[in-house]
């Protein structure tokens, strides 16, 4: 998992976006439901590494690359967050406790297979 910062933002990701599918987690260090939501995402890192380019983003450090995404992509920023980025769209976001790695795979395999 890369880290996303002021470097390598909003128009790296969505570069990347129309070579490889992108996962990037939004991350709040002050935030114990953001801890658990990262905890269990990590858990699946490499599984979610075999399908799409994973990228960190520290909210608390790069709240201008958050408020970016939500800008570019059109959806409300939320912490913890979770995008699923491909061909330069936003195709599935969650928040919260629906971050679930396994949902991200089964909607990933869903727009492979359409």
């Amino acid at each position: 998992m890369e880290e996303l910062n002021d470097t390598n933002g909003v128009s790296f990701i969505n570069d990347q976006s129309f070579n490889n599918w992108v996962i990037v987690f939004k991350h709040s260090t002050r935030c114990s439901i953001s801890s658990m939501a990262l905890s269990r995402f990590e858990s699946q890192l490499a599984a979610l590494e075999n399908v799409a380019k994973v990228y960190y983003l520290d909210l608390i450090k790069f709240r201008n690359i958050s408020n970016e995404l939500a800008n570019f992509y059109k959806i409300e920023h939320e912490s913890p967050q979770v995008l699923v980025v491909k061909n330069g769209i936003c195709v599935y976001n969650a928040s919260h406790m629906a971050i679930k790695p396994s949902t991200l795979l089964l909607s990933i395999a869903s727009f492979k297979n359409n």
